[in-house]
């Protein structure tokens, strides 16, 4: 589904245009629910996969998106990719079910405004809210420590964070049991470069196997 305001002109001074972006309902309307006790926000658009988010773009101007990471069609990161490309003024306070050492920094180094568990308190979120939509970042306190650690580079990172957004898409869609056919096909790209993305993450990995990879995305809770 695909939800937008009809009134496709720029915000009122002083009101925020919301564009939530979750594939389940219950959570949508949670939102809408926390967000209308903060009269500075409107949601005005919604939408339930990647590939509906991406549309709207196109369609209407938002001052904040939230976006979840698990998404039927385009996923997270690549309707980030896309917010990126075609409006990069837009901040994207991702919102999402998986703890911050799973994805945090690679959402935030792929243009995220702000990274937000579901797990967070409604005043949490609305604070979150109004930070990016001011310009601002809003990441946590162990987010911000991991940053400052990877910056100062006083630990070695952990091996998935290492790979390109490309390979990490890649190593979560072996694990999900797709053959490099299928990836092929819903990455458009060719089954020779699927596999030569194949090879570049067993020699990162240092393993040697599709149960090797799959085995480390499930253990590491990079897989749904």
């Amino acid at each position: 589904m695909i939800s937008e305001s009809a009134d496709s002109a720029p915000s009122a001074t002083g009101t925020v245009r919301v564009l939530i972006v979750d594939d389940h309902t219950i959570v949508r309307e949670g939102l809408k629910r926390i967000l209308a006790d903060a009269p500075e926000f409107r949601v005005a658009g919604e939408a339930a996969s990647g590939t509906e988010a991406i549309e709207l773009l196109r369609k209407n101007r938002w001052d904040v998106m939230l976006l979840d990471i698990s998404l039927p069609g385009a996923n997270g990161l690549e309707v980030l990719r896309a917010v990126k490309e075609r409006v990069p003024g837009l901040p994207v306070l991702v919102l999402t079910m998986y703890p911050e050492d799973q994805y945090a920094l690679r959402m935030l180094k792929a243009g995220a405004a702000g990274y937000l568990t579901k797990e967070g308190a409604p005043a949490q979120l609305v604070n979150a809210i109004r930070k990016v939509a001011s310009g601002g970042k809003y990441i946590s306190p162990t987010v911000a420590e991991k940053l400052a650690w990877e910056l100062e580079r006083k630990r070695q990172p952990a091996s998935h964070e290492d790979l390109s957004n490309r390979e990490f898409e890649i190593l979560r869609l072996i694990a999900s049991g797709k053959t490099v056919s299928q990836i092929a096909q819903d990455l458009h790209l060719s089954v020779k470069t699927v596999s030569t993305y194949r090879m570049r993450l067993l020699t990162k990995l240092n393993m040697k196997s599709n149960a090797e990879l799959t085995h480390y995305a499930i253990k590491g809770g990079l897989v749904d």
